[in-house]
Protein backbone atom coordinates (compact mmCIF):
# COMPACT_ATOMS: atom_id res chain seq x y z
CA UNK A 1 0.00 0.00 0.00
CA UNK A 2 1.12 3.53 -0.33
CA UNK A 3 0.65 5.26 2.83
CA UNK A 4 0.66 9.28 3.36
CA UNK A 5 0.81 9.60 7.29
CA UNK A 6 0.56 13.67 7.93
CA UNK A 7 2.38 14.82 11.24
CA UNK A 8 4.27 11.48 11.23
CA UNK A 9 7.22 12.09 13.03
CA UNK A 10 6.08 11.65 16.83
CA UNK A 11 5.67 8.73 19.25
CA UNK A 12 2.32 7.55 16.99
CA UNK A 13 3.56 8.54 13.94
CA UNK A 14 7.49 6.91 14.25
CA UNK A 15 5.80 3.50 15.33
CA UNK A 16 3.11 3.29 12.36
CA UNK A 17 5.78 4.34 9.83
CA UNK A 18 7.80 1.11 11.30
CA UNK A 19 5.01 -1.11 11.52
CA UNK A 20 3.56 -0.68 7.66
CA UNK A 21 7.35 -0.25 6.47
CA UNK A 22 8.06 -3.89 8.05
CA UNK A 23 5.49 -5.12 5.81
CA UNK A 24 6.53 -4.21 2.49
CA UNK A 25 4.52 -0.70 2.51
CA UNK A 26 5.51 2.71 1.23
CA UNK A 27 5.20 4.52 3.77
CA UNK A 28 5.41 8.93 3.14
CA UNK A 29 5.68 11.30 5.63
CA UNK A 30 4.20 14.86 5.87
CA UNK A 31 6.27 17.09 8.02
CA UNK A 32 7.59 20.55 8.91
CA UNK A 33 10.98 19.69 9.06
CA UNK A 34 11.70 16.79 6.70
CA UNK A 35 14.99 14.97 7.13
CA UNK A 36 14.39 11.38 5.35
CA UNK A 37 14.17 10.21 1.59
CA UNK A 38 9.96 9.84 2.67
CA UNK A 39 9.63 12.83 4.79
CA UNK A 40 7.82 15.55 2.35
CA UNK A 41 7.41 19.57 3.63
CA UNK A 42 4.12 20.73 4.56
CA UNK A 43 3.09 23.49 6.74
CA UNK A 44 -0.46 22.08 7.84
CA UNK A 45 -1.86 25.23 7.22
CA UNK A 46 -1.44 25.57 3.37
CA UNK A 47 -1.75 24.07 0.07
CA UNK A 48 1.51 23.13 -1.42
CA UNK A 49 3.19 20.67 -3.82
CA UNK A 50 2.88 17.74 -0.60
CA UNK A 51 -0.89 17.53 -2.49
CA UNK A 52 0.66 15.51 -5.22
CA UNK A 53 2.04 12.55 -2.80
CA UNK A 54 -1.79 12.05 -1.97
CA UNK A 55 -2.73 11.24 -5.41
CA UNK A 56 -3.06 7.19 -5.92
CA UNK A 57 -2.37 6.64 -2.37
CA UNK A 58 -3.98 4.02 -0.45
CA UNK A 59 -4.14 5.61 3.08
CA UNK A 60 -4.01 9.40 4.56
CA UNK A 61 -3.76 9.08 8.48
CA UNK A 62 -3.82 12.55 10.01
CA UNK A 63 -1.97 13.02 13.24
CA UNK A 64 -1.55 17.08 13.45
CA UNK A 65 -2.47 19.04 16.96
CA UNK A 66 -0.57 20.80 19.15
CA UNK A 67 -0.50 18.57 21.89
CA UNK A 68 -2.47 19.14 25.22
CA UNK A 69 0.08 18.28 27.72
CA UNK A 70 0.79 22.08 28.76
CA UNK A 71 -1.30 25.11 30.37
CA UNK A 72 -4.68 25.83 29.00
CA UNK A 73 -3.75 29.67 29.02
CA UNK A 74 -6.04 31.64 25.92
CA UNK A 75 -2.67 31.73 23.63
CA UNK A 76 -1.83 27.56 23.86
CA UNK A 77 -5.78 26.83 23.83
CA UNK A 78 -6.39 28.50 20.04
CA UNK A 79 -3.03 26.52 19.13
CA UNK A 80 -4.45 23.44 20.23
CA UNK A 81 -7.55 24.54 18.40
CA UNK A 82 -6.28 25.29 15.10
CA UNK A 83 -3.76 23.29 15.17
CA UNK A 84 -6.25 20.66 14.40
CA UNK A 85 -9.12 22.60 12.38
CA UNK A 86 -6.74 23.76 10.29
CA UNK A 87 -5.00 20.72 9.19
CA UNK A 88 -7.97 18.64 8.44
CA UNK A 89 -8.94 21.79 6.60
CA UNK A 90 -6.27 21.49 4.12
CA UNK A 91 -6.14 17.94 3.75
CA UNK A 92 -9.71 17.96 2.82
CA UNK A 93 -9.10 20.63 0.42
CA UNK A 94 -6.10 18.78 -0.45
CA UNK A 95 -8.22 15.43 -1.22
CA UNK A 96 -10.86 17.39 -2.94
CA UNK A 97 -8.03 18.43 -5.81
CA UNK A 98 -7.17 14.72 -6.40
CA UNK A 99 -8.45 13.47 -9.30
CA UNK A 100 -7.41 9.73 -7.74
CA UNK A 101 -7.91 10.80 -3.69
CA UNK A 102 -6.62 8.09 -0.90
CA UNK A 103 -9.24 5.16 -0.49
CA UNK A 104 -8.91 5.74 3.33
CA UNK A 105 -8.60 8.75 5.54
CA UNK A 106 -8.14 8.26 9.01
CA UNK A 107 -7.89 11.30 11.20
CA UNK A 108 -7.01 11.58 14.77
CA UNK A 109 -9.51 12.18 17.47
CA UNK A 110 -8.98 11.86 21.02
CA UNK A 111 -11.19 9.45 24.18
CA UNK A 112 -11.40 12.60 26.15
CA UNK A 113 -14.35 13.28 23.60
CA UNK A 114 -16.32 11.86 26.29
CA UNK A 115 -17.33 13.02 29.87
CA UNK A 116 -15.36 11.91 32.94
CA UNK A 117 -17.36 8.95 34.24
CA UNK A 118 -16.41 6.16 36.77
CA UNK A 119 -19.51 4.22 36.37
CA UNK A 120 -20.83 4.69 32.58
CA UNK A 121 -18.52 2.74 30.16
CA UNK A 122 -18.40 4.81 26.98
CA UNK A 123 -19.18 3.03 23.90
CA UNK A 124 -19.25 4.36 20.32
CA UNK A 125 -23.08 3.84 20.76
CA UNK A 126 -24.06 5.26 23.65
CA UNK A 127 -21.04 7.17 24.73
CA UNK A 128 -21.65 10.38 26.54
CA UNK A 129 -20.36 13.75 24.76
CA UNK A 130 -19.97 16.42 27.11
CA UNK A 131 -18.97 20.28 27.05
CA UNK A 132 -15.83 21.93 27.99
CA UNK A 133 -13.21 23.01 26.69
CA UNK A 134 -11.07 19.41 25.78
CA UNK A 135 -14.18 17.87 24.77
CA UNK A 136 -15.31 20.76 22.34
CA UNK A 137 -12.33 20.80 20.76
CA UNK A 138 -12.75 17.12 19.54
CA UNK A 139 -16.06 17.77 18.83
CA UNK A 140 -15.06 20.40 16.71
CA UNK A 141 -12.20 18.52 14.72
CA UNK A 142 -14.49 15.53 14.48
CA UNK A 143 -17.08 17.97 12.71
CA UNK A 144 -14.64 19.60 10.38
CA UNK A 145 -13.60 15.98 9.05
CA UNK A 146 -17.10 14.69 8.41
CA UNK A 147 -18.31 18.14 7.02
CA UNK A 148 -17.09 16.54 3.66
CA UNK A 149 -18.03 13.66 2.15
CA UNK A 150 -15.91 12.06 -0.58
CA UNK A 151 -17.30 9.34 -2.55
CA UNK A 152 -15.32 6.27 -2.69
CA UNK A 153 -13.66 7.20 0.33
CA UNK A 154 -13.64 5.77 3.72
CA UNK A 155 -13.45 8.41 6.53
CA UNK A 156 -12.17 6.71 10.18
CA UNK A 157 -12.05 9.24 13.29
CA UNK A 158 -9.42 7.70 16.17
CA UNK A 159 -10.63 8.23 19.32
CA UNK A 160 -7.44 7.25 21.12
CA UNK A 161 -7.25 6.26 24.45
CA UNK A 162 -3.26 7.02 26.50
CA UNK A 163 -0.96 5.07 23.87
CA UNK A 164 1.75 2.75 26.18
CA UNK A 165 5.14 2.20 24.42
CA UNK A 166 9.01 2.49 25.67
CA UNK A 167 9.87 5.08 22.66
CA UNK A 168 7.28 8.13 24.07
CA UNK A 169 3.93 8.85 25.15
CA UNK A 170 2.89 8.22 29.17
CA UNK A 171 4.51 4.70 29.53
CA UNK A 172 8.35 6.50 30.66
CA UNK A 173 7.10 8.68 32.88
CA UNK A 174 4.70 6.62 34.60
CA UNK A 175 8.04 4.04 34.77
CA UNK A 176 10.12 7.18 36.10
CA UNK A 177 7.79 8.70 38.50
CA UNK A 178 7.02 5.09 39.96
CA UNK A 179 10.92 4.13 40.38
CA UNK A 180 11.01 8.09 42.32
CA UNK A 181 8.79 6.51 44.78
CA UNK A 182 5.80 8.32 43.78
CA UNK A 183 4.02 6.25 41.98
CA UNK A 184 0.99 6.34 44.33
CA UNK A 185 -2.55 6.79 43.61
CA UNK A 186 -3.15 10.52 42.18
CA UNK A 187 -6.14 12.50 43.51
CA UNK A 188 -8.44 10.33 44.81
CA UNK A 189 -7.65 7.36 42.80
CA UNK A 190 -11.04 6.23 41.18
CA UNK A 191 -10.63 7.85 37.90
CA UNK A 192 -10.80 5.18 35.23
CA UNK A 193 -7.80 5.32 32.72
CA UNK A 194 -8.22 3.95 29.63
CA UNK A 195 -4.95 2.68 27.77
CA UNK A 196 -3.58 0.98 24.22
CA UNK A 197 -0.45 -1.13 24.45
CA UNK A 198 1.52 0.90 20.99
CA UNK A 199 1.27 -2.81 19.13
CA UNK A 200 -1.98 -2.75 19.50
CA UNK A 201 -2.44 0.56 18.20
CA UNK A 202 -0.51 -0.03 15.64
CA UNK A 203 -2.61 -3.68 14.48
CA UNK A 204 -5.99 -2.01 15.48
CA UNK A 205 -5.24 1.06 12.84
CA UNK A 206 -4.22 -2.18 10.07
CA UNK A 207 -7.04 -3.94 11.05
CA UNK A 208 -9.44 -1.04 10.43
CA UNK A 209 -8.20 -0.53 6.88
CA UNK A 210 -8.54 -4.30 6.22
CA UNK A 211 -12.18 -4.14 7.25
CA UNK A 212 -14.21 -1.86 4.79
CA UNK A 213 -17.07 -2.25 6.82
CA UNK A 214 -15.42 -0.35 9.93
CA UNK A 215 -16.42 3.88 9.65
CA UNK A 216 -17.11 6.45 11.22
CA UNK A 217 -15.53 7.24 15.26
CA UNK A 218 -13.57 4.30 16.86
CA UNK A 219 -12.52 4.23 19.96
CA UNK A 220 -8.65 2.75 19.87
CA UNK A 221 -8.40 1.48 23.16
CA UNK A 222 -7.92 -2.54 25.37
CA UNK A 223 -11.00 -3.30 26.21
CA UNK A 224 -9.95 -3.61 30.15
CA UNK A 225 -9.85 0.23 31.52
CA UNK A 226 -8.93 0.11 35.05
CA UNK A 227 -8.78 2.99 38.37
CA UNK A 228 -6.05 4.94 38.54
CA UNK A 229 -5.11 3.39 42.19
CA UNK A 230 -5.11 -0.19 40.59
CA UNK A 231 -2.80 1.04 37.56
CA UNK A 232 -0.37 2.45 39.95
CA UNK A 233 -0.26 -0.27 42.00
CA UNK A 234 0.42 -2.73 39.11
CA UNK A 235 3.21 -0.44 38.11
CA UNK A 236 4.51 -0.44 41.69
CA UNK A 237 4.45 -4.45 42.04
CA UNK A 238 5.81 -5.10 38.57
CA UNK A 239 9.02 -2.72 38.61
CA UNK A 240 9.17 -3.88 42.49
CA UNK A 241 8.99 -1.01 44.51
CA UNK A 242 7.92 -1.28 47.96
CA UNK A 243 6.00 1.89 48.28
CA UNK A 244 4.36 4.90 46.66
CA UNK A 245 3.14 8.34 48.14
CA UNK A 246 0.08 9.65 47.37
CA UNK A 247 -0.76 12.57 45.82
CA UNK A 248 -3.74 14.78 46.47
CA UNK A 249 -5.34 17.15 43.96
CA UNK A 250 -3.90 20.56 45.77
CA UNK A 251 -0.83 18.94 45.26
CA UNK A 252 -0.87 17.97 41.65
CA UNK A 253 -2.21 21.46 40.98
CA UNK A 254 0.69 22.60 42.69
CA UNK A 255 2.88 20.34 40.37
CA UNK A 256 1.20 20.97 36.90
CA UNK A 257 1.98 24.35 37.42
CA UNK A 258 5.58 23.94 37.29
CA UNK A 259 5.86 21.03 35.33
CA UNK A 260 3.87 23.22 32.62
CA UNK A 261 0.44 21.00 32.36
CA UNK A 262 -3.04 20.73 33.49
CA UNK A 263 -4.18 18.12 35.78
CA UNK A 264 -7.18 17.29 33.95
CA UNK A 265 -4.69 14.57 31.74
CA UNK A 266 -4.26 13.36 35.06
CA UNK A 267 -7.89 13.29 37.12
CA UNK A 268 -10.10 13.14 33.69
CA UNK A 269 -12.07 9.59 34.57
CA UNK A 270 -11.91 7.65 30.77
CA UNK A 271 -13.84 5.13 30.83
CA UNK A 272 -13.86 3.95 27.63
CA UNK A 273 -14.47 1.00 25.27
CA UNK A 274 -13.78 -0.37 21.96
CA UNK A 275 -16.95 -2.04 20.92
CA UNK A 276 -16.25 -1.14 16.82
CA UNK A 277 -13.14 -3.51 17.29
CA UNK A 278 -14.22 -5.83 19.07
CA UNK A 279 -17.81 -6.46 17.25
CA UNK A 280 -15.42 -6.91 14.32
CA UNK A 281 -13.48 -9.17 15.89
CA UNK A 282 -10.30 -7.98 15.80
CA UNK A 283 -7.74 -9.78 18.67
CA UNK A 284 -5.69 -7.68 20.95
CA UNK A 285 -2.59 -9.12 21.77
CA UNK A 286 -1.92 -6.82 25.22
CA UNK A 287 -5.99 -6.72 26.71
CA UNK A 288 -4.66 -6.42 30.27
CA UNK A 289 -2.79 -3.86 31.73
CA UNK A 290 -0.67 -6.43 33.57
CA UNK A 291 0.69 -7.75 30.49
CA UNK A 292 1.25 -4.91 28.77
CA UNK A 293 3.32 -4.07 31.65
CA UNK A 294 5.12 -6.78 31.77
CA UNK A 295 5.85 -6.46 27.51
CA UNK A 296 7.19 -2.89 27.53
CA UNK A 297 9.27 -3.67 30.68
CA UNK A 298 11.00 -6.78 29.20
CA UNK A 299 11.63 -4.58 25.85
CA UNK A 300 12.70 -1.55 27.35
CA UNK A 301 14.29 -2.35 30.49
Amino acid sequence: MKIIIAAGTGFLGKNLEKYFTEKGNNVYILTRSPKKENEIYWDAKTIGDWKNILEQSDVLINLAGKSVDCRYHEKNKAEIYHSRINSTKVLQEAVNLCSEPPKIWMNASSATIYVHSEKHLNTEENGIVGDDFSMNICKSWEAEFFRAQNQGMRKIALRTSIVLGNNGGAFPKLKMITKLGLGGKQGRGNQMVSWIHIDDFCKAIEWIIDNENISGPVNITAPNPITNEVLMKKMRRNLKIPFGLNAPVWQLEIASFFLNTETEILLKSRHVYPEKLIESRFQFSFPEFDRTVYNLLREGG
